[in-house]
């Protein structure tokens, strides 16, 4: 017999209840692993690592400013999920699985039109999917969409790394050559070089440029 609680004058069963509270605790993670996030943060991170920066900007700004990125990103797909799911859902014209049926589906277009279709045969194969049966990228479930994203939104993160990092290390290199031909081996280049690399990233309107770049990377 099945375990039911009243809630608020209507009987929900305890698996239900169950379920919800284990989603509400995954939450953070289905954030960070089904959206934008990733790259937003690993970017920042590498930027921070580049300049030579240990906790400036701290780790609360990044992580606040890599949210309010992501929900930029992300709104079109609230909203469609919200029109097509969310409302009608509210509405009790749709169950709660037609509900998350409907979900899915802008949430999953988004992370396969940015994930890239060898991450996307890797966990197939992994998971001994016969590719015969899948007639479109969006027939694949999401355990094998999932992890293929994040794969290829990592590999996405360290590649602007790479080309985030290329000229502040062009800087220390300039830095520590010249500090060694004039015999101030003593003095340490990186306290020498960071007011140059801030220089230049103010110059550049690093942080303009960062955003732009890293948004218009999923249009």
């Amino acid at each position: 017999m099945d375990s039911i609680i009243n809630v608020n004058g209507e009987n929900v069963q305890t698996i239900e209840i169950l379920l919800l509270t284990t989603l509400i605790t995954l939450l953070p993670s289905l954030v960070v692993m089904m959206t934008s996030f990733t790259r937003y943060i690993i970017s920042f991170s590498f930027l921070r690592s580049a300049i030579g920066l240990q906790q400036n900007p701290p780790n609360i700004v990044l992580i606040g400013i890599a949210l309010f990125l992501t929900l930029f990103t992300m709104s079109p797909v609230i909203s469609e999920i919200q029109t097509t799911a969310y409302e009608p859902y509210i509405a009790d014209e749709i169950s709660q699985e037609e509900f998350i049926s409907r979900a899915e589906v802008p949430l999953k277009e988004f992370m396969l039109e940015q994930t890239e279709q060898s991450s996307l045969k890797l966990f197939g194969d992994l998971a001994g999917l016969d590719e015969a049966q899948i007639e479109e990228p969006q027939d694949l479930p999401l355990r094998i969409v999932v992890p293929a994203f994040m794969t290829s939104e990592l590999k996405r993160a360290f590649l602007i790394g790479f080309y985030l990092y290329l000229p502040f290390v062009l800087i220390d290199v300039v830095v520590a050559s010249t500090l060694m031909s004039m015999g101030m081996i003593m003095l340490p280049p990186s306290m020498i070089s960071m007011p140059f690399k801030l220089l230049l990233f103010i110059a550049l309107n690093g942080w303009e440029l960062l955003f732009s770049t890293l948004v218009q990377g999923f249009r």
